[in-house]
């Protein structure tokens, strides 16, 4: 792409204009600011901003993708880069920094010369500032939240005292818990609270090792803030919430007595916030304790695995669960609960089932979803406005989108009011009686009567938000004096019309503008008229979209039209503070109708999903971690099955206690292993939040968490190799996990050579089926590894029920042509033959290049077939080959090397002397020996 591409049409950026003194005067002041190599630094001027220093070429190479964008400002000697950001391109680096990326801050500066402050900043945690240039076209799709971490050993125990503030949604929120050397709890609740910047304390103990820390706040994408430890404290704390907190302090302080770190936490993230300098904060923040037992708990290695959230390369939306699921109305409410409760699984069974009871009532009654369709969609964004209405700044204009808004939600009780179908309590408990309760005329009914008697509704469909005169005699003398020039003004139009023998609005239109009251006519009838138009008339501009012209009456009515409201403006301005004053009072309202609302569309959303796929979703049958299994019936990816031209194969899933709950899952590369594995942890993921899932019948054991290690993705841009990231996230787990657990592996092993890999993969294989005890789906490479599923084995003798089984993904070898065909089917069984050469020739690799690496394979791996019992041609992937290593010689071979293991550790090396010591150590060694030549897997390592 052409570097010229990213500028502004025709390639010239706006041009900085500055004499030699006001060019010193700017660059004295901009080489004083504190240096932050974090802070992007833009500075208005007026009609477009500029950016220098590292700043500009950042945006020059980020941005522009060019160079030549830079300009020199000063001499050579003391000058600085420049570049020049139109307010188009302002808005776009601001989205990308604030909304996109987690490195950076943005920092605009108003002024001249060389005096400049600073009027706003933000960080991705804190968006305020520039909410009204990130969304003004677009819907805020999450409430970004800040957290500050406090980790402290307490008895030998690791724990971290974690604080949050939602800023959007004026919350704040503590919570304390113990952790292990990974932080993968603090991970998990970075991922649940959907965190976007992350304080920690920079001067910190040695004792504890943050880099974990620091590496699970990276994998989240999260902006790291180091800030000074003397400001992680608690004193007046209490004095300082019950300042900003709704109610009384006495709950304040009765909640904050669980606490000990978590106050520390939360005194940085008040000062770091800047909540207290802000009076609209005074008396609107809820505070409650973030319990991470509540919710599934997810790591970034699973949101990536199971596409949780939106990503930058997703070439449609379907691409992710939450753009799938998105089928939300409200302007952007909805879209925000949905990417919580992504998030957010739950893990009570009564909450997932009163969830999917309202999903089976919209998505059973047709009437019933569709009339909420239709008024969700008339309401907007009432979390920002309020947002809005609490700014000093505020106008008429939030009160009068919060009163449209409000005013559909009886027509919402309505159709809810009509629905009698089997889940009608639950309809009146969950949502009729709440808005019924905030409907009253005392709460509702009270600024429904406060905007219709001092609001002109009347004139909000000509986009103007007016005091009615009615309620004001000053006022109204003003409104009788606008309308009688609005009359002069109509009348004007009307003969000016038949001046030019022009039919009125339909050619000779009456606007308002910059220019103030002007007629416009378009350039055709304009050739009509030239003549009496540049006699009589006063051209203004010509433009494509017409000729506006004025006339002396017309410019002589329109000075008087605006200088009556501009007195207009003026009277109303007291009492427009007002009235925005008193709807403040009512945010309490508001706050409660978001969330019904909210929660209304996104189970509409999800019924909406259910019923609209061409194969419909299923309701799934739930039940509590302890007992049931994790049976899915011709489950499906629903994100795969969305994409055009898809025809997905779907599949079973039996994960059954005793039987079936550990599967190795093994097949050719491309057979659709990882697609099978995703699915099934993406159709428990769903049916947790309170979805239907794309199933023909599901039943499922409620998971506690679900670990996913699936690919290394972008591990290598932060500077770690495929395979510490594979073993990190594998670490992770095995810290992590619990037999309440869901964990799908895929190809664990792959960065090291064979027989490490193998080595690896074997024994975390034996750790979470013997000690983990968890559902877990592991798709291999390592055809070995299915002699696990041989239960004889010496090493598990003495762990019962185990429940592992082989299955394989189907392939078809077609006998004549040695052609593979993928049948994308999992079926029982194990596979233990390999295809990747099969896979090279679908890649059209050279035949040269084929024929050398199958001469390789038959001098490494006997290929010869095994015995065929039932006869017939064995070329379907279940048939069974002879390799080097037996099965038996495997697992015999592995539980004497553990067995090696365990001695070794139980050894008093700390007890004995040298000698002694060597002198036990050659007594292992040599019986190991002895053991391992009778053994060609272990003698292979000797």
């Amino acid at each position: 792409m052409d570097s010229e591409d990213f500028l502004p049409e025709g390639g010239k950026l706006p041009e900085l204009k500055l004499d030699a003194r006001q060019a010193q005067g700017f660059i004295s002041f901009f080489k004083k600011l504190p240096k932050d190599p974090r802070a992007i630094r833009l500075f208005d001027r007026r009609d477009y901003y500029t950016a220098h220093g590292e700043n500009a070429t950042f945006i020059a190479k980020a941005y522009y993708h060019t160079m030549t964008a830079l300009r020199q400002l000063g001499g050579n000697s003391d000058g600085i880069s420049s570049v020049s950001v139109s307010r188009a391109m302002f808005e776009t680096i601001a989205r990308n920094l604030l909304l996109d990326r987690t490195d950076h801050t943005l920092e605009l500066y108003e002024g001249s010369g060389s005096s400049w402050r600073l009027t706003k900043s933000g960080t991705p945690g804190n968006i305020g500032s520039f909410e009204d240039i990130l969304f003004a076209n677009n819907d805020m799709q999450y409430s970004p939240v800040t957290v500050a971490l406090f980790p402290v050993f307490r008895e030998g125990q690791l724990y971290v005292a974690l604080s949050f503030v939602d800023m959007t949604n004026r919350k704040l929120g503590l919570a304390e818990f113990p952790e292990d050397s990974r932080f993968t709890n603090v991970e998990s609740a970075l991922v649940a609270l959907g965190c976007k910047e992350c304080l920690l304390p920079a001067d910190f103990e040695k004792s504890i090792d943050l880099q974990p820390l620091q590496d699970a706040i990276s994998n989240c994408n999260i902006l790291l803030t180091e800030r000074k430890k003397a400001e992680f404290k608690s004193r007046d704390i209490v004095q300082d919430l019950g300042r900003i907190i709704r109610g009384s302090v006495e709950p304040i302080r009765d909640l904050l007595s669980q606490f000990d770190y978590a106050l520390g936490a939360l005194g940085a993230l008040v000062s770091y916030a800047e909540l207290l300098a802000d009076d609209t904060n005074y008396g609107n923040y809820t505070i409650e304790k973030f319990n991470l037992d509540r919710y599934m708990r997810l790591d970034s290695a699973a949101v990536r695995a199971l596409n949780i959230v939106e990503g930058k390369t997703d070439v449609n939306k379907n691409f992710s669960l939450f753009g799938l699921m998105n089928r939300t109305c409200t302007a952007g409410m909805g879209k925000r609960l949905l990417n919580k409760w992504l998030k957010q699984p739950l893990l009570d069974v009564n909450e997932i089932n009163n969830r999917l009871d309202m999903v089976q009532a919209f998505a059973e009654d047709p009437e019933l979803h569709h009339g909420l369709r239709q008024h969700l969609k008339r309401i907007s964004d009432i979390d920002r406005l309020i947002h809005a209405l609490r700014k000093k700044s505020a106008n008429l204009q939030p009160v009068v989108k919060l009163y449209q808004s409000c005013s559909t939600i009886p027509y919402i009780k309505g159709v809810l009011q009509q629905y009698n179908g089997q889940f009608s309590t639950s309809v009146m408990t969950r949502f009729l009686s709440s808005l019924e309760e905030w409907l009253t005329e005392n709460r509702y009914g009270r600024f429904a009567n406060l905007v219709k008697t001092a609001i002109d509704l009347d004139q909000v469909d000509n986009g103007e938000y007016r005091i009615s005169p009615l309620y004001s005699p000053d006022l109204a003398v003003l409104k009788d004096e606008l309308s009688e020039v609005e009359n002069h003004i109509n009348n004007l139009h009307m003969h000016t019309a038949t001046d030019l023998d022009l039919s009125v609005d339909k050619q000779l239109k009456l606007e308002k503008g910059p220019f103030g009251h002007v007629f416009r006519i378009s350039k055709k009838d304009e050739q009509k008229v030239r003549k009496k138009l540049t006699t009589n008339y006063i051209i203004i501009e010509t433009r494509k979209d017409g000729v506006k012209f004025t006339s002396a009456k017309l410019k002589k009515l329109g000075d008087q039209y605006q200088s009556l409201l501009g007195d207009y403006t003026s009277c109303q301005k007291k009492i427009v503070d007002n009235v925005v004053q008193v709807s403040c009072t009512f945010s309490e309202v508001f706050e409660n109708f978001a969330a019904i609302i909210s929660e209304l569309d996104v189970l509409q959303s999800f019924a909406d999903l259910a019923v609209s796929c061409p194969v419909p979703y299923v309701r799934p049958d739930i039940t509590t971690s302890e007992e049931g299994d994790i049976i899915l019936q011709g489950s499906r990816h629903p994100c795969v099955e969305a994409q055009d031209g898809v025809n997905f194969i779907p599949n079973d899933c039996t994960l059954a206690r005793g039987k079936s709950w550990f599967q190795i899952i093994t097949g050719p590369n491309m057979g659709g292993k990882s697609t099978f594995i995703r699915q099934v942890g993406v159709n428990v993921l769903m049916a947790q939040v309170g979805s239907f899932v794309p199933c023909d019948q599901a039943s499922i054991s409620v998971r506690d968490c679900i670990f996913a290690r699936v690919g290394a993705g972008d591990c290598q841009l932060r500077g770690v190799s495929t395979f510490m990231q594979e073993m990190l996230e594998t670490a992770s787990i095995l810290k992590g996990a619990s037999e309440k657990s869901l964990i799908i592996i895929d190809e664990l092993g792959r960065g090291t050579s064979t027989y490490d890999g193998f080595g690896l993969a074997w024994a975390i294989c034996e750790h979470l089926v013997e000690v983990t005890r968890a559902p877990t789906l592991f798709a291999t490479h390592f055809h070995e590894l299915t002699a696990l599923a041989n239960k004889n084995g010496d090493q598990h003798q003495h762990v019962p029920d185990l429940g592992i089984a082989n299955y394989h993904v189907g392939a078809h070898i077609d006998p004549s042509s040695r052609k593979l065909t993928m049948l994308y089917k999992v079926e029982p069984g194990s596979c233990d033959q390999s295809f990747g050469i099969h896979v090279a020739e679908f890649a059209n690799f050279p035949e040269a290049v084929i024929a050398l690496a199958k001469s390789k394979a038959e001098e490494l791996e006997d290929f010869t077939s095994a015995p065929n019992l039932s006869g017939e041609p064995s070329d379907e992937v279940g048939s069974k080959r002879k390799r080097v290593f037996s099965p038996d010689d495997v697992t015999r071979g592995a539980a004497r090397a553990r067995l090696l293991l365990e001695d070794f550790a139980a050894l008093p090396l700390d007890e004995v002397d040298g000698s002694k010591a060597t002198e036990m150590v050659a007594k292992l060694k040599s019986d190991f020996e002895k053991d391992a030549a009778s053994n060609p897997w272990l003698h292979q390592f000797l």
